[in-house]
């Protein structure tokens, strides 16, 4: 299991309380909702490096 990092974060009363009932509805915590968003997020805008063991050299 990879190390996480502990961090506070403020959201809007209503951002939160739409997360929490995404959450609910994909039967997920609410910070494992915010932790989907987030890399789904990073992942599409190209943030995040490449798998380990993925060949990269075309691009």
């Amino acid at each position: 299991m990879s190390k996480k990092k502990v961090f506070a974060l403020r959201l809007d009363e209503e951002v939160y309380a739409a997360a929490e009932r995404w959450a609910a509805d994909e039967f997920r915590s609410t910070n494992g909702q915010l932790e989907w968003i987030i890399s789904k997020a990073l992942k599409d805008a190209r943030r995040l490096p490449p798998p380990s063991g993925v060949d990269n050299t075309d691009k």
